[in-house]
């Protein structure tokens, strides 16, 4: 695991980095292997086998899982709802050694996964333009994927060794809306949506690996070839969401098709109103309309590193361009450096690392986030949000530090801890398209995200293990947005905002104890704590900051403060009753319920959240104040007896496991551009059996 600033042989979008090897069946001539199977809450069951076998000069290691759930997705509610899946799972690795000096490992690996959109309590029941209810939402998911890539080893000398592979991956993603394309209307989706994408990845990459005296230099290159093909369907349900007539107040009325009716009802003709989309209204008898879009994005990395080991001192030196070349064209050296050194005496490692890195763009719906402006149906649709201009992609870079240091406190603790800075220029986000759950990728103008992490492990003493971990994230992003639809390039910067992956603070504490008399059975323990992330979302009171979220629940249609006895006053008819309900909302001790909700003004003193924080007046500011989720503690125990049966060659093993003991009721996010409400988990328990031979 490479947790500092990337080598010089990982590239593209780096973050923490792990380094897998996967079990041979290599001389594995009696066959060895597991099989588990689980039962839990929520209807839960899986089933994870593997097996190793082979011969001294070739081998085969294949692990199958699956797993089926009434609750797969963390969903907008704490009750399950319309939240069903399953997933399967198959790899081989297969490796024949040819002689000494040569052998191929091939992995093989297809993945496939089908599951529903949770519902929220208000779309668990849904009327059409006239009033007639047409079902439940009923929105579903299904993601296949193959990977198949061999790798050749030669060993040149005792020195040297040489690494040739292959790969190709293809990921399939369908999103399949309601059979009855009006039961998708619900208060965050004003259009049905159908998508079919997949992103075909193919690539060839080798490397040269030599080590002599105090170097241990690797040098190497990728080419990589990525074909995107997105193909959308997409209509509108909202009758509301362009409507041709207003009516005085400027709001949109139902049941007409063409503006030249409006006068005839003494109405108005909406200003809105784009005749380009009424084809595809099908709330006023038209039909879904086809988008497709498709592109291939080229890549080209070479690299050369070399790690220097001298006494006390380690020394990282590496070099690595990136080709890029999409929807856009950059060319990129990434400098990259780390050096750590070993104080024996006091048992201590200081550690500090840079590395340039090109951050590229997001494939998912890449092409949509280009090029959608120029097809005018699509345009219309992303203009009921705001500004669609076509704008390309162009990779950003990025500058990241790393310093920390690790202490050893006699043999019974070991205490490390990093303090990290990545400033990223073409900071990339997600934004939807319309009003679906289709997400597409967005670049902001820069991003600044320090955080630390802290790690202190007691290895086993006496049975007893233990670690604990702790980080905290600040995610600034910086106006204007210069990617993607919505893209204001040219405008002023504008002021900072934190995206829902900020997070003051959170830590998880596992312990471990295995019984002296007994040293296959043990209990586990885990205590979560989070301080929240930001949550954009949350209503609040403030009309003197510019850079508050907080304008849109303060201010008239008049553009005058809101307010109640001349007191601020915080406008929630925007919400339903039920959004009411999952941000735990109350006024003045008045709590919503998913049927119920608050009165559309509340005077911003007695407006409280059991699930949110919300600032007080006048105080919430996007970047230093924002909204958050609420503190929460999350509690977990496993009980386990790894050898029933006192077996040697054959070990029967039993578990129980149950997560959020104490059933906290609390959430993840609300409202979140990118995925919408989420809850932690309600209480699960699930029982094991495992034999191993």
């Amino acid at each position: 695991m490479i947790g500092g600033a990337p080598t010089a042989e990982y590239g593209d979008k780096t973050s923490l980095i792990i380094k897998a090897t996967t079990r041979s069946g290599q001389g594995v001539t009696t066959p060895h292997g597991s099989i588990a199977l689980d039962y839990g809450t929520f209807g839960t069951t899986s089933v994870d086998g593997n097996v190793a076998y082979g011969g001294q000069r070739w081998g085969n290691f294949v692990a199958v899982n699956g797993m089926n759930s009434g609750r797969f997705l963390d969903g907008p509610e704490f009750q399950t709802l319309h939240d069903k899946g399953n997933q399967q799972n198959i790899f081989d690795r297969v490796d024949f050694q040819f002689k000494d000096q040569d052998s191929l490992h091939t992995n093989l690996q297809y993945t496939r996964s089908w599951f529903q959109t949770p519902n929220s309590f208000d779309t668990m029941s849904v009327n059409d333009q006239f009033g007639n209810p047409v079902g439940e939402t009923d929105q579903r998911s299904k993601i296949e994927t193959f990977n198949i890539a061999p790798t050749w080893t030669h060993i040149l000398n005792q020195q040297t060794v040489l690494n040739l592979g292959a790969y190709v991956r293809r990921d399939a993603y369908n999103y399949y809306p309601s059979n009855n394309p009006l039961a998708d209307l619900g208060p965050i989706q004003q259009e049905t949506v159908q998508q079919y994408r997949t992103l075909t990845n193919t690539g060839v990459h080798s490397d040269v690996s030599w080590v002599k005296g105090i170097h241990n230099v690797k040098v190497g290159g990728m080419y990589q070839q990525t074909f995107l093909r997105e193909n959308l369907s997409t209509g509108l349900i909202d009758p509301l969401l362009n409507s041709p007539c207003v009516d005085a107040q400027g709001d949109p009325v139902n049941g007409f098709l063409d503006p030249s009716q409006c006068p005839g009802a003494g109405l108005q003709p909406s200003l809105t109103f784009n005749p380009v989309l009424l084809p595809h209204d099908l709330t006023r008898g038209g039909t879904n309309y086809a988008w497709h879009g498709r592109t291939d994005v080229k890549q080209l990395a070479l690299y050369a590193q070399d790690q220097i080991t001298k006494g006390p001192w380690l020394l990282n030196l590496g070099i690595r361009g990136d080709l890029y070349n999409g929807l856009s064209v950059q060319r990129q050296a990434e400098p990259r450096v780390g050096i750590s050194y070993n104080i024996k005496r006091t048992n201590t490692v200081l550690r500090i690392s840079y590395a340039r890195t090109q951050e590229t763009p997001f494939n998912e719906n890449l092409v949509l986030s280009t090029k959608g402006c120029y097809d005018p149906v699509i345009q219309g649709i992303f203009l009921t949000l705001g500004t669609c201009t076509p704008t390309p992609f162009d990779p950003g870079f990025r500058n990241e530090f790393h310093a920390g240091l690790q202490q050893a406190f006699g043999k019974h603790l070991v205490v490390s801890g990093e303090y990290i800075w990545k400033y990223t220029h073409n900071a990339f986000d997600f934004s939807v398209f319309g009003a679906t759950p289709i997400t597409f990728p967005i670049a902001w103008h820069n991003s600044k995200i320090p955080g630390f992490a802290l790690r202190a492990n007691v290895p086993e003493t006496h049975g007893f293990t233990a670690f604990v971990v702790m980080s905290s994230v600040a995610a600034r992003f910086f106006n204007p947005q210069i990617g993607g639809v919505g893209a204001t390039v040219g405008s002023p910067g504008g002021y900072p905002f934190r995206i829902d992956h900020d997070e003051r603070f959170n830590q998880t504490t596992h312990l471990q104890y295995t019984l002296p008399f007994r040293k296959s059975t043990w209990v586990g323990f885990n205590w979560r704590f989070d301080s929240g992330q930001v949550a954009g979302a949350t209503p609040c009171y403030n009309t003197t900051d510019p850079n508050s979220g907080c304008a849109d629940f303060s201010f008239g249609s008049d553009g005058n403060p809101l307010t109640i006895g001349g007191q601020p006053a915080v406008d929630l008819s925007s919400l339903t009753a039920d959004q009411q309900f999952q941000a735990g909302l109350a006024c003045n001790g008045v709590s919503a319920t998913p049927t119920s909700g608050l009165p559309d003004l509340c005077l911003a003193s007695q407006l409280t959240s059991s699930l949110l924080h919300i600032p007080a007046a006048n105080t919430g500011n996007d970047d230093h104040n924002p909204p958050r989720v609420q503190p929460r503690n999350l509690f977990d125990i496993a009980l386990g007896e790894d050898n029933l049966f006192h077996g040697d060659k054959h070990r029967v093993g039993l578990r129980v496991t149950a997560v959020n003991v104490t059933n906290k009721y609390a959430l993840y996010n609300f409202l979140s551009t990118f995925s919408g409400t989420h809850y932690v988990t309600p209480r699960a328990i699930t029982g094991e059996i495992s034999y191993n031979f």
